[in-house]
C-alpha cells in the first residue's frame, strides 16, 4: 500500500473510529507525514521501519531544532498511525516499531524560535540611511535564509556567492569543510545592494579583500560584533525573549520543517554531520535543495 493511501485511511480512522476534530486531523497528517517522507527518502516502507529508524528520526528533529515539547507531539502522532496499522492488520502487534518510545520530558531549555513577524519587525528596526544598516539586513537575510551559523556568516567570502544556480558555498568544522545551501533570489538581492551601495566603496583592510561582510574599518567582522547589533535590534523592536545569531539558525530550520519542507534536506543544508545518516544524503542533489527552500521558507512566499 502507497503511504498516499496509507495515509488516506489513517485520517478515516481518526475521524470516524476516535471522533476528532478536523484542526486534531491537520496536526496528525502533518506530524506522521514527516515521518513517511523521512522513510521514504531512507528507502524504507512505514510497515517495516525498526524501532532504530524511529529512533534515528526523532534524533533528526532534534538535530534541526525541534524542541521537546514538539517533539512530543509529533511522536504522539507516529504511536496513533501504528496502533492504526495494528488494528488494521497491515503490522503485527510485535512488529510495532513505537513501542517502547517514549516521549523526551518536558521542562528543559527549549532553543529559541523567532516567529515570521518577530524577524520582520528586527528588520523594520533597522536604520538604513547608515551603511552599516544596509550590511547588517543583507547579513540577517543570510543569516536568516540561509540558516548559517554566526562562524559561517562572518566567513563567507565574495566568491562564495553562487548566483547563476542561486548557491552559497559555506565552509564549516575542522579542515574547511564545505557543503552547498540554496540562497534564494530575494537574498541575493540584498547581499548584492550592500555590495553596491557599501562595501564597494570602503577601504578595505589588508588580508580582507575577499570577505563579504565587513566592519567599518574594512576588516572582517568578529561574532561579537554580530551578537551585538542582533540584540540591538531585537531591543528596538521590542522582542523581550533572549535572542543570538544562532536563534535565526533555529529559526531557519523550524520554519522549514512547518511549512512542510523535507526533513533530511533541511537537516543536511544545517550541515548537521552524523555517522549513521551521512550515507543517506547522498541522494540530494542540488535542485531538490533548492526547491525545498523555494517553496517552503517564509521569504519566498
Amino acid at each position: 500500500m502507497d503511504d498516499e493511501r496509507l495515509m488516506r485511511r489513517f485520517l478515516a480512522y481518526l475521524k470516524v473510529e476516535r471522533v476528532l476534530s478536523d484542526n486534531t486531523l491537520v496536526s496528525y497528517e502533518a506530524d506522521v507525514s514527516k515521518l513517511l517522507h523521512y522513510m521514504a527518502d531512507a528507502g524504507i516502507r512505514a510497515q517495516q521501519a525498526t524501532p532504530a529508524d524511529i529512533e534515528q528520526f526523532v534524533c533528526t528533529l532534534h538535530d534541526v531544532g525541534i524542541g521537546p515539547r514538539s517533539t512530543a507531539r509529533i511522536i504522539s502522532g507516529i504511536k496513533a498511525f501504528y496502533k492504526f496499522m495494528r488494528i488494521d492488520g497491515l503490522i503485527e502487534a510485535q512488529a510495532d516499531p513505537t513501542v517502547n518510545l517514549d516521549a523526551p520530558r518536558l521542562g528543559r531549555h527549549l532553543p529559541q524560535v523567532l516567529t515570521v513577524a518577530e524577524i520582520d519587525a528586527m528588520v523594520a528596526s533597522i536604520d538604513m540611511s547608515k551603511p552599516e544598516g544596509v550590511r547588517n539586513r543583507a547579513m540577517i537575510e543570510v543569516a536568516y535564509g540561509c540558516g548559517l551559523r554566526v562562524s559561517e556568516l562572518i566567513a563567507l567570502q565574495l566568491t562564495d556567492i553562487v548566483r547563476d544556480e542561486e548557491f552559497v558555498i559555506v565552509k564549516h568544522g575542522k579542515g574547511d569543510k564545505q557543503r552547498l545551501v540554496p540562497i534564494s533570489a530575494y537574498t541575493i538581492e540584498w547581499v548584492d545592494r550592500y555590495i553596491e551601495q557599501v562595501r564597494s566603496h570602503q577601504v578595505v583592510a589588508r588580508g580582507a579583500g575577499n570577505t563579504l561582510f565587513l566592519n567599518r574599518r574594512g576588516a572582517p567582522l568578529t561574532r561579537q560584533m554580530v551578537f551585538i547589533f542582533i540584540k540591538q535590534l531585537c531591543e528596538l523592536a521590542g522582542i523581550r525573549k533572549p535572542v543570538s545569531p544562532h536563534t535565526l539558525r533555529h529559526s531557519f530550520a523550524t520554519h522549514l520543517l512547518e511549512g512542510g519542507a523535507n526533513l533530511r534536506a533541511i537537516q543536511q543544508m544545517l550541515g548537521h554531520e552524523s555517522l549513521t545518516t551521512t550515507e543517506v544524503y547522498l541522494h540530494l542533489d542540488r535542485s531538490r535543495l533548492r526547491d525545498e527552500i523555494l517553496q517552503h521558507h517564509p521569504r519566498n512566499k
